[in-house]
C-alpha cells in the first residue's frame, strides 16, 4: 500500500520526493496533464532569499536557510543573469533603512550599497537608501522538467489528468477508479477545502486572493535588473524567466479581491469575482477615459473590445504606481531632478506595453493563506 500525495505542485512533488527517500511506497495525483501547472508556476518567480521579510524574522530566516538548499537542489533551472536591488522609500514604509540593514544582519542575508548609477535611477526625496541584493528568480519550465526527471528516477507513480474526488479511511476515489493509501497528503493549494468537504472532513479558514501580475517588457535602463521597493504599498519588477519577459506586481494593484473559504457554506467565489468585475470594469472604464480623453461612448466600446479579447485595462494601474518612484535621467545620472520630461521618457515603452496589450500574457493567480 502506497502513499497519495494529491496535487502534483511544487509542495506535493517535493513531498513525494522526501517520502520516497524514506523508503515508502509513493503517488502523485494530479489533475492537470502535467506537473507544476497551477500556482507553481503563476506566481512572481523569485527565489525567497528572506529580504521581503523585514517585519517577520521568522519568516526571514526560514527563507534564507532555505534558499540555498533550493539553489543547490534546483541550480540549474535558476536565472543568475541579473542584478537584484532593494529600495527602502521614505514614506509609507514600514522599515527604515537602518531597520531593514539590522534585520538583513540578523538573519545572514548578503546587502551591499547599490552603485552611484543605479542610485540615481530612484528619486531621493521617496526612496531613503538603495541595496544590491543576492536574490534570483526560477524558471518555471525548467524547474518542472526536473522534478519530473527527478520522479521518474525515484520511481515515482504519477497519475496525471486525474481529479481526486474524496478521501476515505485507507483509500482515495478518483474519477479514473479508487487508489488504496496507507496515507493521504492535500496538496492541492487552493482546492483544500474542497477536498476536505467532499470527504466529510472538517475545512480551513483559508483567505484567498484574486490577483494578477502584469508581465511587461522593461525600459532599456532596467533589462538585466530587478527593483524590488519595501515595505509597504510599493512595486517590485522581476525577470520572468519562463517567459523570457518581466513581472510586475504593486502591493496594492496586484490583489484585486479577497473571500474566506470555510467549507460549502461559504461565498461561492464565482459570484464574488462576478461582482469585482462589475465594479472593476466600470472603474478601469472612467481610468482610461481620464488617461485618454475618450468619449463616454468610446470608453464603453473601448472596454467591451478589451474585455472580449480577454484582457482589461489593468497592468497600466501597475505601471502608474510603480513609475513615480523611479527617475532614470538618462546614462551619466547628471541631469537634475527638475529634469522630468525627457524625450522619449524612460517609463513611456513600460506603459505603452501595458496598454498595447503585453498585458495579455499576464497570470492569473490565487494565493490561500490561513485567514488573519
Amino acid at each position: 500500500m502506497a502513499d497519495v500525495v494529491i496535487g502534483g505542485g511544487f509542495f506535493g512533488c517535493r513531498l513525494a520526493l522526501a517520502l520516497r527517500e524514506r523508503g515508502e511506497r509513493v503517488t502523485v495525483v494530479e489533475r492537470e496533464a502535467d506537473l507544476l501547472l497551477r500556482a507553481s508556476a503563476n506566481n512572481q518567480a523569485r527565489v525567497h532569499g528572506g529580504y521581503h521579510y523585514p517585519r517577520s524574522i521568522l519568516t526571514g530566516l526560514r527563507s534564507r536557510v532555505n534558499y540555498p538548499r533550493f539553489v543547490a537542489e534546483f541550480g540549474s533551472c535558476i536565472d543568475r543573469s541579473f542584478r537584484h536591488y532593494y529600495a527602502v522609500a521614505r514614506r509609507q514604509s514600514h522599515v527604515t533603512a537602518r531597520q531593514f540593514e539590522l534585520f538583513c544582519q540578523r538573519i545572514g542575508a548578503r546587502l551591499s550599497p547599490a552603485p552611484a548609477d543605479v542610485r540615481g535611477w530612484f528619486d531621493p526625496e521617496l526612496i531613503e537608501k538603495v541595496y544590491e541584493v543576492e536574490e534570483h528568480a526560477f524558471d518555471a519550465h525548467l524547474l518542472r522538467a526536473a522534478v519530473r526527471e527527478r520522479l521518474q528516477e525515484a520511481r515515482v507513480d504519477l497519475q496525471l489528468a486525474t481529479r481526486a474526488l474524496r478521501a476515505a479511511p485507507g483509500e482515495l476515489h478518483t474519477d479514473r477508479g479508487v487508489l488504496r493509501a496507507r496515507r493521504i497528503f492535500n496538496c492541492t493549494y487552493s482546492s483544500v477545502n474542497e477536498l476536505l468537504a467532499a470527504s466529510g472532513a472538517r475545512c480551513l479558514p483559508l483567505r484567498h486572493e484574486l490577483t494578477e501580475v502584469a508581465l511587461v517588457e522593461p525600459p532599456p535602463a532596467l533589462r538585466g535588473c530587478a527593483v524590488t521597493v519595501i515595505c509597504g504599498p510599493f512595486f517590485s519588477l522581476m525577470p520572468f524567466p519562463a517567459q523570457k519577459t518581466y513581472s510586475l506586481t504593486h502591493v496594492r494593484y496586484t490583489p484585486h479581491c479577497a473571500w474566506i473559504d470555510e467549507g460549502p457554506d461559504s461565498p461561492d467565489p464565482y459570484e464574488v469575482m462576478r461582482g469585482y468585475a462589475k465594479k472593476s470594469k466600470a472603474r478601469h472604464m472612467l481610468e482610461d477615459a481620464q488617461r485618454s480623453g475618450r468619449t463616454p461612448a468610446a470608453t464603453v466600446r473601448f472596454a467591451r473590445g478589451a474585455h472580449a479579447e480577454g484582457r482589461a485595462a489593468v497592468p497600466s494601474r501597475h505601471v502608474d504606481g510603480a513609475a513615480p518612484a523611479i527617475d532614470l535621467r538618462g546614462e551619466d545620472g547628471a541631469a537634475p531632478v527638475r529634469a522630468r520630461r525627457l524625450a522619449p521618457d524612460p517609463l513611456q515603452a513600460l506603459r505603452r506595453a501595458a496598454r498595447a496589450g503585453l498585458g495579455d500574457g499576464r497570470e492569473d493567480r490565487q494565493r490561500v493563506r490561513p485567514a488573519a
